[in-house]
Formats: C-alpha cells, sequence, structure tokens
C-alpha cells in the first residue's frame, strides 16, 4: 500500500506545478494593474511606480512566479492590498467555512445515495423501487441553485422553520449551526446523492450476478447477511471514486449555494475578490482550490486501492 501511495505523489505534484504556472500566466494577463487598485485612483505616478515595486511587480514574470511560489511553499502568502489584511486569513476562514459546507452535503449524500441505492440494488418490491427511481432522477435533474431557492421558499418563507440565509459554525454552537447548514448542505448533496445511488445500484446488481454470491444463497444465507457483508464490500470500490469525483464538483457547486443562502465560503470570497479586481487573493485561492482537489483526488484512489486489492497488485 505504501508502494502504491508513492507512486501516486509524483504525479499530483507534477499537476499542482503545472496549476501554479497555469493560474499565474492567467491572471497576469488579466486586464488591470494591481499597482494601480492598491495605490488609489488619485495617486501620482511616482506613487504607483513605489507600490509597484513594494508589491515585486516591476520584476522579471519568472522571478515573480518564484517568489510568489516560495512564498506559497512557506505559508507567507502575502497581504491582501484591497481589505489590507493578510491572504493566509482570508482564505483560511473562507477555506474552512466551505469544507464545513461540503462536509455536510457528503454525509447527506452518502446516507441519502446510499439507502437509495440500497433499494434500487436489493429491493423486491416494484413500487418502493419506482418511487425511488423516481426521487433520484428527480434530485439529479433539479441543479443546487434551483433546488436552493425551493428550500428557502419552503422551509424558510413559507414555514418559517429554518433561516433563510447567514453562517454560524456547527462546530462552535452544534444545535444553531445545523439549522443553518441543513439546507444548502442538502441543495449541494442532492444531485450527488442521485449520482451515487445509481452507481451504488448497478454495482450491486453486478455483484449479485457473482458465483460466490449464488453459493451463499444456496447455503442458505440470510438475504441481509449476503447483502451486508458480501455483496456491498465489493461493490464499494468503483462507488469510491465516484464519490471523490463528486466531492470536488460538491466544492465547485458550492460557489453558487454559498451566493443563494450567504454563506461566507470561498464562493464568496472569490466573487467579491474579482469584483474587486484583489488580484493576489484571487491567484492563491485558486492554487489552494486546485491542491484541495489533488489531494481529494489523491485520497479516493488511495481508498479505492486499499478496499480493491487488485489495483495494488497492478
Amino acid at each position: 500500500m505504501l508502494r502504491y501511495a508513492l507512486r501516486r505523489v509524483p504525479s499530483a505534484l507534477a499537476v499542482l506545478a503545472i496549476a501554479s504556472v497555469v493560474v499565474f500566466s492567467v491572471l497576469h494577463l488579466a486586464p488591470g494593474d494591481p499597482a494601480v487598485l492598491a495605490a488609489g485612483p488619485d495617486a501620482s505616478a511616482k506613487t504607483v511606480s513605489a507600490v509597484r515595486h513594494q508589491l515585486g511587480l516591476d520584476a522579471p514574470l519568472p522571478q515573480q512566479y518564484l517568489t510568489w511560489l516560495g512564498g506559497v511553499l512557506t505559508g507567507d502568502l502575502g497581504d491582501s492590498y484591497v481589505r489590507g489584511v493578510p491572504v493566509a486569513t482570508l482564505i483560511g476562514n473562507g477555506l474552512g467555512n466551505t469544507l464545513e459546507l461540503t462536509l455536510g452535503a457528503v454525509v447527506l449524500a452518502v446516507l441519502l445515495g446510499g439507502l437509495a441505492g440500497l433499494v434500487l440494488g436489493v429491493a423486491k418490491g416494484r413500487l418502493v423501487r419506482g418511487a425511488t427511481a423516481a426521487a433520484t432522477a428527480l434530485a439529479f435533474a433539479i441543479p443546487p441553485y434551483v433546488s436552493g431557492v425551493l428550500l428557502v421558499m419552503v422551509f424558510a418563507i413559507t414555514h418559517r422553520i429554518l433561516p433563510a440565509g447567514g453562517h454560524v459554525s456547527v462546530f462552535a454552537d452544534p444545535e444553531i449551526g445545523a439549522q443553518y447548514l441543513i439546507m444548502p448542505a442538502l441543495a449541494l448533496a442532492l444531485p450527488a446523492a442521485a449520482v451515487l445511488a445509481r452507481f451504488l445500484s448497478t454495482s450491486i446488481r453486478r455483484v449479485f450476478g457473482e458465483d460466490y454470491i449464488r453459493i451463499g444463497t444456496a447455503k442458505g444465507l440470510r438475504r441481509r447477511r449476503i447483502v451486508l457483508c458480501h455483496a456491498l464490500p465489493n461493490a464499494l470500490p468503483p462507488v469510491l471514486t465516484v464519490l471523490g469525483i463528486q466531492i470536488g464538483q460538491m466544492l465547485g457547486g458550492a460557489i453558487v449555494v454559498e451566493a443563494i443562502f450567504a454563506w461566507p465560503g470561498v464562493g464568496q470570497l472569490i466573487i467579491d475578490s474579482l469584483k474587486s479586481s484583489d488580484y493576489f487573493v484571487v491567484q492563491n485561492l485558486l492554487l489552494v482550490t486546485v491542491t484541495v482537489f489533488v489531494v481529494l483526488q489523491t485520497v479516493t484512489d488511495l481508498l479505492h486501492a486499499a478496499v480493491d486489492p487488485r489495483l495494488r497488485m497492478e
């Protein structure tokens, strides 16, 4: 397992290196001069030149890239020239809130998708399977920005059960934080839950066609034991890969959900930084986001290899 993990590290580092070059290059091609924005609209040319030197923008691009990359590796991301606070603080606060939202969505997606997948894969009643299939199709078809608005209309405006937006950390106050978390997490989780249900049900039906399942049935094993102890563990490896992809998509979809529910996460920070042309924040934030995606994909591959020895043997 350790050898397999070590083989995965170089490719992950190569992706991050390429991503850092792309992020740095694209933002330097964007219109606008950060030095002018930092100095203010009424600053003189001398002041703008001094600010440009202070920010290191008068150095050659390769030197700027290496300086920025060195700061990233040492945790020194500099200061936001619009807000005047450390970029690391802004990203840390926003990323923590986004990860909290995504974690809640992942838990709901796994619970709902796992239950629906088991029903679709092993239930015998046509009515139950039909209703579950219709529910998963509906959850997959409705995008998060539509389901988010519907949830607000039903549970925050019509019945006033939950708050329409805002944020209280579930780790600071679990009871109040859960009320703020449930709707955005559910809106983010529904499409992922539908995808997980489809893959899990397909994988379970494939496993039920294997000889060892027929032998267990012929020996008189209880159906519950066959499903939970034999079919489900062997159906999970491909589902874990899909789960890793869905977590990445939920991180991307969190931008829209955060805007609907006024959730102060990475998505809201990106939008605010783009509006104010705070390119230093955007540059570091994009690299951090890519890093999270790469780490998630690597962890998913390792989990897949942990439950499927064939990958390690290959």
